[in-house]
């Protein structure tokens, strides 16, 4: 074999190594085959590469081929992979030498100013493997916006109501915080689960925005006074969770939409088509009420139509459905799967919560006084109401249950082995392997 490619660490399934110019994954016991998908050589490209190596990996079967330190200068010699000077990046199968005082890391990990590590994905933690700083840092920020968000639930919220007063309006947000705090959770429990936490409270944050800002475009048509102490929490919530989602996004930039392999492409394109017609039904009205009096008489009336109120609140309705799609799309084409199924996740579990939002209003009843009738009124006529939900709401119901069927169907659309998997976007010639090895 020649030497232009080694292996440097192996699984049970796969092994990765370096190419001449890339990174690759090769199915274990074949290296002199092509690479069933690979990486430009730059340490983000390694990042990619070592994310999707250890995703499809059997956990606790990954082991060095062979690790070789080379001269402080960063020389790489034959069969040897390169250590970087402090701040550089090391080459796959090569330990990093930590700043002078510090600690070095193992062979796939970095040390920081004091000794702290990051993984091969680039993300931070701390002596032991615990949380780092920032990673600390983005679970108190969406630890803060759900404390405010909660705290938001008991004031008046718009026009003098509290959330805790109107169940259909507070168990959407509190499904909305309960995701923000699965993320800070997630992100505390160490490397393996912060950038699922991250993904997570990010398509939350960017698919509620819509909402908030729909709330707040209440208060800026209706004047000042609309606004209260419950809004302005919940305004403040939201901003510290998306902080704190972005903060710990920005920890390992691993993953990037990619392009689909062919056997993707009919889930991919569902997913988008799910989505468009989520999004296009969630403007129609979905609340049905029929009143009839006591001589006979009867009317059918619709409400809650999207686009039927104040500019700032349809504002606000649009960018729901626009984040909603473009959201999804993004996260469709992500990878690792795993991360891109996290994003899916946090942009329709508020999707999910309207329906339900929606039900929890159709059992509460419905009072006269919606209608601009006093309840003497309705008495003197005999009326009636009888409340419902329209076509329109039972078909957004649907695309909901088709993102959600088709985000586990993604979650499990991972290649079993190198030949399920698609071959690299281009071919790779004149490919010699050679595995590494320590040299004497």
């Amino acid at each position: 074999m020649g030497d232009n490619v080694a292996i440097s660490y192996r699984g049970a399934r796969y092994e990765i190594g370096r190419g001449q110019g890339f990174y690759g994954i090769w199915a274990a016991g074949a290296p002199e085959s092509q690479p069933f998908e690979w990486w430009p050589e730059t340490p983000e490209g390694w990042r990619g590469a070592w994310s999707k190596f250890a995703g499809i990996e059997a956990p606790g079967t990954i082991v060095a081929v062979g690790q070789r330190t080379a001269p402080a200068a960063g020389h790489t010699g034959p069969g040897a992979e390169r250590i970087a000077p402090a701040g550089g990046h090391a080459g796959p199968g090569a330990e990093r030498i930590a700043p002078a005082g510090g600690r070095t890391a193992p062979a796939g990990e970095r040390t920081g100013p004091g000794g702290e590590r990051t993984g091969p994905g680039g993300e931070h933690t701390g002596p032991g493997g615990r949380p780092g700083a920032p990673a600390v840092l983005a679970a108190s920020l969406l630890a803060i916006g759900v404390a405010c968000g909660i705290a938001g639930l008991f004031p008046g919220y718009l026009t003098g109501a509290s959330l805790a007063q109107e169940p259909a309006e507070l168990v959407p947000h509190a499904i909305y915080f309960a995701v923000w705090g699965a993320s800070a959770v997630l992100i505390l429990l160490g490397p393996a689960r912060l950038r699922v936490g991250a993904m997570l409270g990010l398509g939350t944050s960017i698919v509620t925005f819509g909402f908030f800002f729909a709330d707040a475009g209440q208060a800026i048509a209706g004047g000042a006074h609309v606004m209260g102490a419950g809004l302005v929490l919940g305004l403040v919530g939201w901003l510290a969770c998306a902080a704190g989602s972005a903060v710990a996004f920005r920890l390992r930039p691993a993953g990037a939409p990619a392009r689909p392999y062919d056997h993707e492409l009919g889930l991919v394109l569902a997913l988008a088509l799910a989505a468009l017609g989520a999004a296009v039904a969630f403007a129609p009205s979905w609340d049905s009420y029929i009143l009839r009096t006591s001589t006979g008489a009867t009317q059918s009336i619709t409400a809650g139509n999207a686009f039927a109120n104040p500019a700032p609140v349809i504002a606000g309705n649009i960018a729901v459905m626009v984040a909603l799609v473009a959201v999804v799309v993004l996260a469709a084409l992500w990878r690792p799967i795993r991360e891109g199924v996290a994003l899916l996740a946090g942009a329709i579990i508020p999707m999910a919560a309207q329906a339900i939002s929606a039900l929890v209003q159709l059992g509460e009843g419905t009072s006269p006084a919606q209608f601009g009738i006093s309840p003497a009124q309705a008495a003197q006529a005999g009326l009636t109401i009888s409340a419902g939900v329209t076509p329109e709401f039972w078909i957004y119901c649907g695309f909901v249950v088709a993102l959600v069927v088709l985000t586990c169907a993604r979650l499990f659309s991972r290649p079993r082995s190198a030949v399920a998997d698609s071959r690299p976007s281009r071919p790779i010639p004149g490919i010699s392997v050679s595995s590494a090895r320590p040299s004497d």
